[in-house]
């Protein structure tokens, strides 16, 4: 339990538009974007596939930008996307959204915090690579480096924690510096275009294939702008602002892109005849150019084109850090206040700063550095996976909530949003099938890693919920570990590749050291590689047959569990609910009464109230108007009860006898609402109508053992309002 200082506490709302979309952009656009993606973009699609990918994958996260905000608008409290399956779907749905959500942005922090020693070797030769340590998956760790990375992750995680203010105004200031400073250097190249940017597209493939290629990888480019939904609880404006906030986030992240991808191919060494023969060696190069963006800024504006985008790049490494921190901090926190992580990580300090959450996303970053570039973009890649998922998850959430407000636009976008990302899932999920390879099979076996400890995590949740709230969706872990299954088949299949070129290259290897190069040797190597060819292609067509099978058998399960669940909950209703008032039953009382007592046992029980309510004179009624008059009266009390404790549950624990649970917003009302009550059941004494007496007790923490010593008191004060009102000429028998 947090003490009385801290619970008064909250998050400030402090973030202004300009803010927000610093934070949005600012987390979206890292180091990959003017080093790795524009280059990647282009080796696939050319320039114009490229702008023209980039631009229908804008529109595509357009649609899903339209969810979030739809559901930051309805629920502006911190957590994004795990706040609103929680609220939508109930706490699983949650739990899996804020596993990959954790797993999305810590991937995103750490490639940016490690992108550090790869900016000092590029602009300052071996300044840091010093204390070579060892190898890692074909990376030289050096120690220098290394602590380059654990300086920068203390600087940042002290700067979140204790100076968030000034954190947020630098979001802005950085966010300025690296737009204005992409803008400025790709307009000043302009005036000396030298180059043509021919081919537009790459050859021996199709235009409308590779712009395709650009729009189904291109929201990857875009994972980030949704981190201010974890922020929300701190916009200092009104929540119908956020959608054009968004538009304009997307759209300045789509500009940027577009830009350096443009930039990228308007200059390259003389000794190249065109941008693609350039890009496609960019592994053999060093120094400027190695990175297309800098040498065409060195090309056209010098010393201080390389400059301005030194400044650049350094301003969107240094935001990606500290939006990936503060987004990380925010869902921590929200775990924390609902219990599903220790609730120390909710404290908030003087400032209103979860810092326990801040502090322990840099624990957990701390051997990060010493892992090499090389694994962390195995584990970047499967945020691709991750994001993925989450887009559906809040697509999925934005069309449930939307029909069930009847709001038909927003379920429209929800609908479409959702179908999109199960789309994309596919996508990613089927190497080699759709496309010519997505992830690397290091990423599958992460992803793998990553659920299962997801599973292990879950069930140590399921252990500590005495309030109940998990284990009631089955359906989504069931699905969860289907999806599973299938990447472990498509992680065996790439293996296999993988084990299949490693064989081809031994064979030519052997060769070269028997023979020299004859046509009978290229004729048996090319007799191998079509065997080969021929085995993948057959390892396909068995993973997708068994793939098929699988996801039959697994939506006829599906299908019989949601029979079974319904015919179990609708048992469950009978068994819980009054059939005479539809309020819940004795029954229903008894089991929270339990749940009550484990919390109070284990010193996790909420604040709450007891409220006892009687109905007088219902035997009157029964003997002088007959049983179903006296079936109207306890309906009339019934309803009026509920109408003034209207968020908070009631039971039917007897025939004139009636209690209710105040928690939340009820109880801090508690003395109104009772007061309500009481004050309609006098007014009623002359009129005739329904008469409820009622009393009320609070918990007591530390000596209350039991709920039903609160329902005691709250039943002796019961009494001594029926004695009131009975004073007041109400029947009582």
């Amino acid at each position: 339990m947090l003490d009385a200082d801290r619970k008064e506490r909250k998050l400030p709302t402090d973030l202004s538009p300009l803010a927000v979309w610093a934070f949005s952009i600012g987390t979206s656009v890292g180091w990959g974007s003017l080093v790795v993606t524009s280059n990647t973009y282009l080796l696939q699609s050319g320039p114009m596939g490229s702008v023209l990918g980039l631009l229908l994958g804008a529109a595509i996260m357009l649609i899903i930008s339209t969810n979030y905000a739809y559901m930051m608008q309805c629920y502006p409290e911190s957590g994004g996307a795990y706040a609103f399956a929680r609220e939508v779907f109930g706490y699983d749905h949650g739990f899996l959204a804020a596993w990959f959500l954790v797993l999305t942005y810590l991937a995103v922090f750490w490639a940016n915090l490690t992108s550090l020693p790869l900016f000092a070797h590029y602009f300052f030769a071996d300044l840091f690579r010093v204390g070579r340590l060892y190898t890692l998956f074909g990376y030289e760790v050096y120690l220098g480096e290394a602590m380059l990375s654990l300086l920068a992750l203390l600087i940042f995680v002290l700067l979140c924690a204790r100076f968030d203010a000034i954190a947020k105004r630098m979001m802005i200031f950085l966010a300025l510096i690296f737009t204005l400073g992409i803008v400025a250097v790709f307009l000043g190249s302009l005036f000396g275009l030298d180059r043509s940017l021919s081919p537009a597209f790459v050859p021996d493939s199709s235009a409308l294939s590779q712009i395709i290629l650009i729009a189904v990888i291109s929201p990857w480019a875009f994972i980030g702008f949704e981190s201010v939904s974890h922020e929300s609880a701190e916009f200092a404006f009104r929540r119908s602002r956020i959608f054009r906030v968004l538009v304009i986030s997307l759209f300045s992240t789509l500009v940027l892109y577009v830009l350096v991808t443009l930039l990228s191919v308007t200059a390259y060494p003389p000794r190249y005849d065109s941008w693609l023969s350039y890009i496609a060696d960019l592994g053999n190069l060093t120094g400027l150019e190695a990175l297309p963006p800098f040498y065409a800024a060195d090309h056209y504006l010098g010393s201080l084109g390389v400059g301005v985008l030194m400044a650049a790049l350094l301003a969107l490494i240094f935001t990606s850090l500290i939006g990936n921190l503060t987004a990380l901090s925010r869902l921590l926190y929200a775990l924390g206040v609902d219990g599903v992580l220790p609730r120390q990580i909710a404290r908030l300090n003087r400032s209103g700063v979860p810092q326990n959450a801040i502090v322990l996303v840099g624990l957990v970053s701390i051997l990060i550095p010493f892992l090499g570039r090389t694994a962390i973009g195995w584990i970047v890649d499967v945020t691709t996976i991750g994001a993925t998922i989450i887009y559906a998850i809040v697509s999925a959430s934005s069309f449930s909530l939307a029909g069930q407000r009847n709001d038909r636009t927003e379920r429209l976008c929800g609908g479409v949003g959702f179908l999109l990302m199960a789309l994309f899932l596919a996508y990613l999920l089927f190497p080699n099938l759709i496309a010519e390879g997505t992830l690397a099979r290091e990423s599958y076996f992460l992803f793998i890693i990553w659920s299962v400890l997801g599973f292990l995590s879950f069930r140590s949740i399921l252990h500590s919920d005495h309030a109940r709230r998990f284990g009631k969706s089955v359906i989504v872990w069931v699905a969860l570990l289907a999806l599973v299954l299938f990447v472990a088949l498509i992680w065996m299949r790439q293996s296999m590749i993988a084990s299949n070129h490693q064989m081809l290259e031994n064979i030519r290897a052997h060769y070269h050291e028997i023979a020299a190069v004859s046509d009978a040797r290229l004729a048996d190597e090319r007799f191998i590689q079509e065997q080969l060819a021929a085995l993948e292609r057959a390892d396909s067509r068995t993973i997708l047959m068994a793939t098929a099978m699988f996801a039959f058998s697994l939506v006829i399960m599906l299908t019989n569990y949601r029979y079974m669940t319904k015919m179990s909950q609708e048992s469950e209703q009978i068994a819980y609910t009054d059939p005479l008032t539809g309020v819940k039953s004795k029954h229903a009382y008894v089991k929270r009464e339990q749940e009550l007592l484990r919390m109070i046992t284990d010193g996790t029980a909420p604040a709450f109230a007891i409220a006892v309510c009687d109905v007088n004179g219902l035997k009157h009624v029964n003997d002088s108007l007959g049983h179903k008059a006296g079936d109207n009266y306890i309906r009339a009390a019934s309803a009026m009860i509920c109408e003034i404790f209207d968020h908070s549950p009631v039971f039917r624990i007897g025939g004139d006898e009636f209690v209710v649970i105040l928690t939340g917003g009820d109880f801090l009302r508690r003395d109104e609402l009772l007061t309500s009550l009481l004050q309609r059941s006098e007014s009623h004494i002359k009129s005739g109508e329904v008469v409820v007496a009622a009393g009320l007790a609070e918990y007591r923490a530390g000596e209350d053992s039991t709920a039903a010593a609160v329902f005691e008191r709250a039943d002796a004060r019961m009494y001594v309002s029926k004695q009131n009102l009975k004073a007041l000429g109400a029947v009582t028998r």
